[in-house]
């Protein structure tokens, strides 16, 4: 079982950044790839970013590519989203999850969720 709790988010002007956290529960952070969702009002929840188990191999939606990193902290099971250059397109309700598979981009792959948190980008 692992628990998520996401925080870092707020409201921002296009342009600006934010830094997300997602603090994990558990001694076994490390065994599970890390991702980032995010669900706009009346759209689908989407992939954003993902940090593999153990070698920490990331890949992201071609949305956020160059913008956005993500990066994890293993020994204090966080994992983190930087986000620079933000447009408005990217307010929504920001997720982060746990799977086992090797390489997940679907939501179904990922057992674990937080509640999310929210990012507000202005124009």
């Amino acid at each position: 079982q692992v628990q998520l709790v996401e925080s870092g988010g707020g409201l921002v002007q296009a342009g600006g950044s934010l830094r997300l956290s997602c603090a994990a529960s558990g001694r076994t952070f490390s065994t599970y790839t890390m991702g980032w969702f995010r669900q706009a009002p009346g759209k689908e929840r989407e992939f954003v970013a993902a940090s593999t188990r153990n070698s920490g191999t990331t890949y992201y939606a071609d949305s956020v590519k160059g913008r956005f990193t993500i990066s994890r902290d293993n020994a204090k099971n966080t994992m983190f989203l930087q986000m620079n250059s933000l447009k408005p397109e990217d307010t929504a309700v920001y997720y982060c999850a746990a799977s086992k598979a090797p390489r997940p981009s679907l939501l179904y792959e990922y057992a674990y969720w937080g509640q999310g948190t929210q990012v507000t980008v202005s124009s």
